[in-house]
């Protein structure tokens, strides 16, 4: 299948899917999102693929969900559509029978960071910023960022990250636990080449049987969360406080919000 703003390569037991909007920092539009969920569901078809790697054309992974986008429309049946095939990415994403592999470089911000944070293994170059920075636009997490940055941190932590928006590098990252290998610049593509060969000669079926059972048990919880998203970004879409932090991150200055 051919798609514009995503390229998936199939190579025998492995597959390559490049986020491929390089001109946009592979901000996700709602073009890009109705792709990878249409790509992700379809790979739940290809029965020979035991590995997907997952990476950024360009400078970044993603810079997240596409400004530009937000800023253009104003209607809220159109937000609807974007929450459901946001929804249906996460869920398509979260049970490929398949390991996942996420090889970050520049910036994964946003949805970027949430698409990530669903993989099994995270792969960071050390220059990376990574960062779950909704709240600067006063927005919430979507794309099942409270439920992935939960199961890497823990309630508490997960409360904090999400409310700071703080960006991290690749090492910050890595000591928190929301990344799996920080490596130094340039060793990134060698690496996960590394992660992958290794994974391939290891007994995958039993790794993707552990995946499967794992991620069966916590499917209704992930699915919960994502209407809970859907809902309470919505109600975001609404406030002043998110007018206000489009507004100073189009005009380049500091946000000034009124909690409502």
């Amino acid at each position: 299948m051919n798609y514009e703003t995503i390229v998936l390569e199939i190579l025998e037991r492995k597959a390559i899917l490049t986020l491929d909007r390089p001109n946009a920092m592979n901000a996700m539009d709602f073009t890009m999102m109705r792709e990878l969920a249409d790509c992700f569901e379809s790979l739940h078809n290809e029965k020979d693929i035991q590995v997907l790697v997952i990476k950024g054309a360009g400078k970044v992974f993603s810079a997240g969900g596409d400004i530009k986008m937000m800023l253009a429309s104003n209607d809220f049946s159109d937000f609807g559509d974007i929450m459901g095939h946001i929804s249906r990415l996460v869920k398509a994403y979260y049970t490929l029978p398949m390991i996942t592999v996420a090889q970050i470089h520049g910036a994964s911000a946003g949805l970027g960071f949430s698409l990530a944070l669903g993989s099994d293994i995270i792969v960071a170059e050390e220059t990376s910023k990574l960062a779950m920075n909704f709240i600067g636009i006063g927005l919430i997490p979507d794309g099942g960022g409270h439920f992935f940055m939960k199961e890497r941190l823990g309630t508490p932590k997960a409360k904090q990250m999400i409310w700071e928006g703080k960006v991290l590098n690749g090492e910050e990252a890595l000591s928190l636990g929301l990344v799996d290998y920080n490596v130094p610049s340039g060793t990134l593509a060698a690496t996960v080449d590394q992660i992958v060969g290794k994974l391939l000669a290891s007994p995958i079926a039993a790794m993707l049987e552990t995946k499967k059972i794992l991620h069966n048990a916590k499917l209704a919880e992930l699915e919960a969360i994502l209407d809970a998203e859907a809902k309470g970004q919505t109600a975001m879409r609404h406030t002043k406080d998110h007018l206000e932090g489009i507004e100073a991150f189009v005009e380049k200055r500091s946000p000034e919000f009124i909690g409502k």
